[in-house]
């Protein structure tokens, strides 16, 4: 049985919550799953993400490949680099040290994000019309 670590998507139209879950490949993307490892809330800002560490771990141990989105969201939480430390044998120390750190640069890079205004581009009347006009 090969395992996924997947979303889930529950929410209403136009509204999506997902939920992490440990599931097998062969099930439909809102069907049946082995266990639930987290949440994700896209429509947050920044979106929310909830992973339980321990359950994430313990599949990746037993095999289980995560999706694109779900690789994403693991290693925007750190858990990623957890587990790739702790498959090095790294003394939970240096692996505690390693977290903190990149949970720090996490929060500088979040800071920058929401501090960042969001600049549009605007399109000229001469650029959009010039070009048509002359052909």
């Amino acid at each position: 049985m090969a395992v996924k670590l997947r979303l889930q998507r529950l929410g209403k139209k136009k509204q999506p919550f997902y939920r992490i879950v440990a599931a097998d490949s062969r099930s439909p993307r809102d069907g049946r799953f082995i266990e639930v490892v987290g949440t994700y809330n896209p429509r947050q800002n920044p979106p929310e993400v909830v992973i339980k560490e321990d359950k994430a771990i313990k599949w990746l141990k037993n095999g289980a490949q995560p999706t694109d989105t779900v690789r994403s969201l693991l290693r925007r939480e750190g858990i990623l680099l957890k587990y790739h430390l702790m498959r090095k044998k790294v003394e939970p120390e240096k692996i505690e040290a390693a977290l903190q750190e990149f949970k720090e640069k996490q929060k500088e890079k979040l800071q920058k994000l929401i501090e960042k205004p969001k600049q549009k581009k605007k399109k000229g009347a001469s650029e959009g019309k010039g070009a048509a006009s002359e052909g």
